[in-house]
């Protein structure tokens, strides 16, 4: 899978509650990210997702096959009207599939994060001031991954960064040289084999 990426500093704690509003959660994923020191960027995101609310009232029969249907669509339509999701495809039980790519000017932009904002999984973020990219996963306080896990929800994936900027700090799993662009690019490889896995996080020097 192609792709180019920097992930976002945003590591607010949150507790099962917030999710019941209508959050969804990676379960399976492939997340590709490429960050030039200048600043461009690309974003690839291809995985399943679960909607915790759904998935939770279809598992303790709260929610009828009619108002599954209604739900999917409401799913459907948000993810659909964002331009940088290629695909999305909706399967059982609150879960689903999507593809989405996004690429541009990290320092115009100032902050790229997937899904959006509000339901942010991971994410890019320029500091003007340091000149500085943060890249960071969402991250939870250790009870709401625990009742996520209980409900049969957790996740799987690999995160890997491209980029030929000067690296400050990182948590990967693995760091090697990229031998497909050469020159300066390293490749960050975020290895996620369960819920508990720790937050992937990355500082670069943009410039």
């Amino acid at each position: 899978m192609k792709t180019t990426v920097l992930i976002k500093s945003l590591t607010l704690p949150v507790v099962l509650s917030a999710f019941l509003g209508g959050c969804y959660i990676p379960i399976r994923f492939d997340a590709e990210i490429e960050i030039h020191r200048t600043g461009h960027y690309d974003f690839i995101f291809d995985g399943y997702l679960a909607s915790v609310e759904l998935y939770k009232g279809l598992r303790e029969g709260k929610i009828s096959p009619a108002e599954e249907e209604k739900k999917k669509e409401i799913i459907r339509t948000d993810f659909t009207r964002d331009t940088s999701v290629k695909e999305f495809k909706y399967f059982e039980k609150g879960h689903f599939k999507v593809n989405w790519e996004r690429n541009g000017d990290l320092i115009k932009a100032k902050s790229v994060s997937f899904f959006n904002a509000s339901e942010f999984f991971l994410g890019i973020r320029y500091n003007s001031k340091t000149r500085r990219i943060t890249m960071s996963g969402k991250s939870l306080t250790n009870n709401a991954k625990k009742k996520l896990d209980q409900l049969g929800l957790g996740w799987t994936g690999q995160i890997r960064v491209f980029t030929d900027a000067k690296v400050i700090t990182h948590n990967a799993t693995l760091v090697k040289k990229n031998k497909r662009k050469g020159g300066r690019f390293m490749t960050y490889i975020w290895k996620l084999n369960n819920i508990y896995a720790t937050t992937p996080s990355l500082v670069l020097q943009a410039g």
